[in-house]
């Protein structure tokens, strides 16, 4: 057991608890939290730049939030799913609709991103058989998307550690990102648009149009160091699956919910899909929650003739009122506190600042308050993956990001300050300067 301070307060047995990632000298035991701050139990204190994992937005202590939670678990912790469901979850689903692109009217709750991407694979095949395209199963996905950690959704998952459990759902079709054709051929970012969509109707056309059900993509693919689609790109997609019937969605579990400047990516980059995947933010990371919305064409197809829709299988917590109560909360605190303003305000000095820490030694990608940063080989280990060696450099200081392969990734909370956000860069400035001896 290591013996640092921050790691005495660890139990000596930890045989009975599964870790979500391999247990290290760098992992925290965390205890409490507040503003944008975590504490873990030997008293150190971490600044979270990551928003947890783009998830606490409003910070650890959002009250808004925290009163309606406990308002409910007070009156309705839980309602049988069988036989109905409750006022927050009705609520929760109309402010979604509202905050939404116009045309994506319909919203199914669930528990989390990757049943958010599982809804969306069933509902976009189950559609396009209603549609008498029984043969159309297929579901492309780009190469190094991330989209969860059920069987479904990490099929669409395109890494090549995902191979360990076997082989993944059939009809998971892979292509490649328009920033692996700017690596590529060293092109800009507008060619590289034009050729991954090139290559997308290409792949489509060599599988057959009439297999394939849908294409998934992230507006900005975060495990490719939050790789921005190009102008038009998703304009272009946009018109490829309607002129072959496929069905677009777009998994915005990181970029929804305010992180783009706008409500949603649809509305950053002006693209509106036929399915929608929303999550990490929505409820403030006060409970687990993710929802999918879509438009007529899909909820045609599970019409109940009187107005509603109903899509089952189900899972037991899906639309709990716990959860839908912090998620109501949650939006309402959005719209209602003008963070898109904030916001814009807020990624002015926050860009400006990581900046200047990156200097030279990385390339900065942003796109309102998510962050990405390319970084430069390591001076003299060019192989060593720079991205960890900058993250592990930053929790010795204190600051929280991600950080693998050759990227480190940021997402601030909505309410960082000014002081915050220059303690953030300073303790960046710092672990890169550690990390590449200073400026390259």
């Amino acid at each position: 057991m290591p013996t640092t301070d921050h790691r005495r307060a660890w139990p000596d047995d930890l045989s009975s608890y599964c870790f979500e990632v391999p247990f290290n000298q760098d992992s925290v035991l965390f205890e409490k939290a507040e503003g944008i701050r975590l504490t873990d139990t030997a008293g150190r204190s971490y600044i979270d730049s990551l928003s947890g994992v783009f998830v606490t937005c409003f910070g650890y202590s959002c009250e808004p939030v925290l009163d309606a939670v406990t308002q409910q678990l007070r009156t309705l912790p839980f309602n049988p799913p069988l036989h109905g469901t409750n006022p927050a979850a009705l609520a929760l689903t109309d402010a979604l609709a509202r905050l939404a692109p116009e045309g994506l009217d319909t919203v199914k709750l669930v528990n989390g991103g990757s049943e958010a991407v599982e809804a969306a694979m069933r509902l976009a095949r189950y559609t396009q058989r209603q549609l008498g395209r029984a043969g159309r199963y297929k579901i492309l996905s780009h190469y190094h998307g991330y989209h969860g950690s059920t069987f479904g959704s990490l099929s669409l998952t395109g890494r090549p550690d995902v191979t360990r459990f076997g082989p993944g759902l059939p009809g998971a079709v892979h292509v490649w990102s328009p920033d692996m054709f700017a690596d590529v051929h060293q092109v800009d970012a507008e060619e590289s648009g034009r050729l991954a969509a090139d290559a997308i109707e290409r792949t489509l056309l060599a599988e057959g149009p009439d297999s394939v059900a849908a294409l998934v993509v992230e507006p900005v693919i975060h495990l490719r160091g939050m790789a921005i689609a190009p102008d038009g790109y998703l304009a272009r997609l946009r018109e490829i699956c309607d002129r072959h019937d496929v069905l677009l969605v777009f998994d915005e579990i990181v970029t929804g919910f305010g992180r783009t400047g706008r409500p949603f990516a649809a509305q950053t980059f002006g693209v509106t899909p036929d399915l929608m995947c929303v999550g990490k933010g929505i409820s403030a990371g006060y409970a687990p929650l993710a929802a999918v919305l879509f438009n007529d064409k899909v909820a045609g197809v599970l019409d109940q003739g009187s107005g509603t829709t109903a899509f089952a299988p189900s899972h037991t917590y899906a639309a709990n009122p716990l959860a839908a109560a912090a998620g109501l909360a949650a939006v309402t605190h959005f719209t209602d506190g003008d963070f898109p303003t904030r916001n814009a305000a807020l990624a002015t000095s926050f860009t400006a600042g990581l900046t200047r820490a990156l200097a030279d030694r990385g390339d900065l990608r942003a796109l309102g308050l998510l962050y990405g940063a390319k970084l430069r080989p390591l001076p003299g280990d060019p192989d060593a993956p720079a991205g960890a060696a900058v993250a592990s450099a930053c929790q010795e200081r204190g600051l929280l990001l991600r950080g693998q392969d050759d990227w480190i990734t940021l997402a601030p909370a909505f309410t960082t300050t000014d002081a915050e956000t220059e303690e953030i860069c300073d303790k960046l400035t710092d672990a890169l300067d550690k990390v590449y001896g200073g400026r390259l």
